[in-house]
């Protein structure tokens, strides 16, 4: 298995975005079980996350594979774009979460690689550039267990789909080990797309009695095609007439079954920015 590491990402997954469902839990309180008019959260945001995991490329169709980790190669986000929603009526609500990524780097004589996840020798070096573009999106339904002026607390359950696209292209010096000569050089790319399942709940605690500042939470758990996917966040909110300034930390985390053409996946980082209610 490549060994992880996590390395900044240079640019902010920045320009309009949308913030995740977790900094949409509602600052206005209903009174619970009651039916009340919709009500509805929109946030835009920059987020600046450290990116780690680790991506196994066949060199030929059920040939031997190049093992890289996407964390020693990505240095740049070449696009983004993110959008979030959420509406409320009294205990039941939904949000929806959408996510682009265009990731991608490049590393010259480098030695961070193996072969069949075998370590190379003393010899061995090479020219690696590896690109991610992915679509990330959650759709959820919530249940509001509970809501008053210190905690507001919701249920979540729903789903996430995690469409990818890696690709890579290697020129490999030095000993090549299983690697025939003739793939000395080549571009591989691949496809996959992942339907899990999720749960997990998201609120907000209030803090002093004016009720202006507040921490924001949320956590999901989910698995189908992949292994494991999780997402978890927590911040502190200043909130305003229309609406509220948001700061946060989000975590998000796919490992995935055996033979996936990326092996596991994580953002890591912090994020700010501005939620708006009508």
């Amino acid at each position: 298995m490549t060994q992880r590491t996590s390395r900044p990402v240079s640019y902010c997954l920045s320009a309009i975005v949308a913030l995740p469902p977790v900094a949409t839990a509602h600052a206005q309180q209903n009174t619970a079980g009651t039916v009340d008019e919709w009500r509805y959260g929109l946030s835009l945001y920059g987020y600046f996350p450290g990116v780690s995991g680790s991506s196994s490329t066949p060199t030929t169709p059920g040939g031997p594979t190049i093992d890289i980790n996407a964390g020693t190669v990505i240095d740049s986000l070449k696009f983004a774009f993110m959008g979030s929603f959420d509406a409320h009526n009294g205990r039941f609500g939904f949000f929806t979460d959408f996510i682009y990524l265009n990731l991608g780097g490049s590393k010259q004589g480098t030695r961070d690689f193996t072969i069949n996840h075998a370590p190379i020798s003393a010899s061995t070096s090479a020219d690696l550039s590896w690109d991610l573009k992915g679509v990330l999106w959650t759709l959820a339904g919530e249940y509001r267990l509970q809501t008053d002026p210190k905690l507001t607390l919701d249920l979540l359950a729903g789903a996430r789909m995690f469409s990818l696209k890696p690709s890579l292209r290697w020129s490999i010096q030095g000993d090549l080990g299983p690697i025939a000569s003739a793939q000395r050089s080549g571009t591989s790319e691949t496809s996959e797309t992942l339907w899990d399942g999720i749960v997990g709940t998201k609120g907000r605690y209030a803090m002093g009695d004016s009720g202006k500042w507040t921490l924001p939470f949320y956590i999901d758990v989910g698995t189908g095609q992949s292994r494991l996917t999780w997402q978890a966040a927590v911040g502190l909110s200043y909130a305003f007439s229309w609406g509220e300034l948001t700061g946060m930390w989000r975590y998000v985390s796919y490992d995935m079954k055996s033979g996936s053409p990326v092996e596991d996946l994580s953002f890591n980082g912090p994020m700010i920015g501005a939620t708006f209610r009508w």
